[in-house]
C-alpha cells in the first residue's frame, strides 16, 4: 500500500524556504530535519481524509538545520527553513523530477528579480503566475517527458504486441507451417520497431531516463545485427523456423517492459507486472541469445558455401579479410560476455526491486 502524501507549498527568499504543509489537526507529528533533507510523518485530515500522512524532501542545497523551525497550527504545519548559503534556489528539490504533492505557494512567492516588498504581484508582474504554472521552478520539461515517454511507450507495446498477435494467430492456424512465412508476415514490422528503439540509447543520454547508455546499446545493436545484417539480407536464413522463435521471445520481452514502464510513469505500481518484469528474463534472455546464435552460425555456413562478404587487402601485406571470421570471433569470445553482462545487470536490478531469487530448504531432523 502506497502512503498518502499532504500538498506542500513552498516560496523562498534569498535567506530562507517556506513550506505550508496542508494537514489539519496534526497532533504530536514525526519530524526529522537534516542538514539537507526533511522527514514528516503524521496523522491527520488532509485530501484523502483522516488518515497517515508523510513525505521527504531533499534539499537543492544545504540548509541550517538549528535555525530552522516549525509551527503547529489546527489548519496547516509551517516551516521556517534557514538556508546555509545566501542565494536563490532553481528549485526546492535535488530531483530534476517534482512531486505531484508539491506546489508553489504563491501567497508568499517572491522572485529573485522582485523587490522584498510587493504591494500587488498580479499587477507588476502580470504574466508571472502563467509562468509559475507553466515552469514550477525548473519543472517544465518534466510534463514533455512524461508525456513523451508514456506515448513511446505505448507505442512500442502496441508493436510489439501486434507481432506477438500476428504470429500466435498464424500458428494457430497452420502450426509449424506458420513458421517458413514469418519473416514476410512481420519481419518490416520487427525491423521498424528495432530501428525506433535505438532512441532508447538517446534517452539516458539526454537525461529523459536514469541510468546508462551501454546496456541499451548493447541490447539495441545486438539486434539490429541480427535483424538487419543476417537476416534482412540473407533471404535463406528468412524461411528459418528459428525466426519464429526468435520474433517470439524478443516480443514477449517487450510486451512485459513496455507497460511497467508505462506504470512507472504513471506511479501506478503492479505487482505481478513488476515480478514478470525482473523475472521473465531468466528464461527469455537464454532462449533469445540461443536463436541469435543459431541465426549468425547459420549465416556463417552460408557466408563461407558462397565466398560472399569479404574484402582483399594488397597493401603493404596481401591478405582476405572475410565477415565469416569476424562471425566465429563473435560466437567463439562475444556472445557469452555480452549474456552474462545483460543477465548480470538485470539480477542486480531484480535484488534492488523485488530481492534476489531464494531457494528454501527443508531442515530434516536425525532421530536421536
Amino acid at each position: 500500500m502506497s502512503v498518502l502524501s499532504p500538498f506542500v507549498f513552498w516560496a523562498q527568499n534569498e535567506k530562507t524556504v517556506f513550506l505550508k504543509v496542508d494537514l489539519k489537526d496534526v497532533k504530536d507529528p514525526n519530524i526529522t530535519l537534516e542538514c539537507h533533507k526533511l522527514q514528516f510523518q503524521s496523522k491527520g485530515v488532509g485530501a484523502r481524509g483522516l488518515n497517515e500522512y508523510a513525505f521527504a524532501i531533499d534539499f537543492y542545497s544545504n540548509i541550517d538545520a538549528e535555525k530552522s523551525v516549525h509551527k503547529i497550527t489546527d489548519n496547516r504545519v509551517d516551516f521556517t527553513i534557514i538556508k546555509t548559503e545566501k542565494g536563490w534556489w532553481p528549485r526546492l528539490m535535488t530531483q530534476t523530477q517534482k512531486p505531484i504533492w508539491l506546489k508553489i505557494d504563491h501567497d508568499r512567492f517572491q522572485a529573485e528579480d522582485m523587490d522584498e516588498e510587493v504591494a500587488d504581484v498580479m499587477q507588476d508582474y502580470p504574466n508571472l503566475y502563467d509562468k509559475l504554472q507553466r515552469e514550477e521552478f525548473g519543472y517544465k520539461k518534466e510534463d514533455f517527458k512524461k508525456v513523451y515517454l508514456t506515448l513511446y511507450n505505448l507505442f512500442m507495446y502496441v508493436g510489439f504486441m501486434y507481432v506477438v498477435c500476428v504470429l500466435s494467430v498464424r500458428y494457430i492456424k497452420d502450426g509449424s507451417d506458420s513458421f517458413p512465412g514469418t519473416y514476410a508476415a512481420v519481419g518490416s514490422a520487427m525491423c521498424f520497431l528495432q530501428l525506433i528503439q535505438i532512441l532508447e540509447v538517446m534517452h539516458p543520454l539526454f537525461g529523459y531516463v536514469r541510468g546508462g547508455a551501454f546496456i541499451p546499446a548493447l541490447q539495441v545493436g545486438g539486434r539490429i545485427f541480427v535483424l538487419i545484417l543476417m537476416l534482412e539480407l540473407e533471404p535463406r536464413l528468412q524461411t528459418m523456423p528459428v525466426v519464429f522463435y526468435l520474433f517470439m521471445t524478443w516480443a514477449a520481452i517487450e510486451i512485459i517492459r513496455y507497460p511497467y514502464y508505462m506504470s512507472q510513469l504513471l506511479k501506478k505500481e503492479n505487482g505481478l507486472l513488476t515480478w514478470l518484469r525482473y523475472t521473465a528474463w531468466i528464461v527469455l534472455y537464454p532462449i533469445g541469445f540461443v536463436c541469435e546464435g543459431v541465426i549468425i552460425f547459420r549465416n556463417l555456413i552460408f557466408m563461407e558455401q558462397d565466398n560472399t562478404w569479404s574484402v582483399t587487402i594488397s597493401s603493404p601485406f596481401e591478405f582476405t579479410l572475410k565477415f565469416a571470421t569476424v562471425l566465429r570471433l563473435y560466437l567463439l569470445i562475444g556472445m557469452i560476455p555480452g549474456l552474462y553482462t545483460l543477465m548480470s545487470h538485470m539480477y542486480k536490478a531484480r535484488k534492488l526491486k523485488i530481492g534476489p531469487v531464494t531457494v528454501k530448504k527443508n531442515k530434516i531432523k536425525k532421530a536421536q
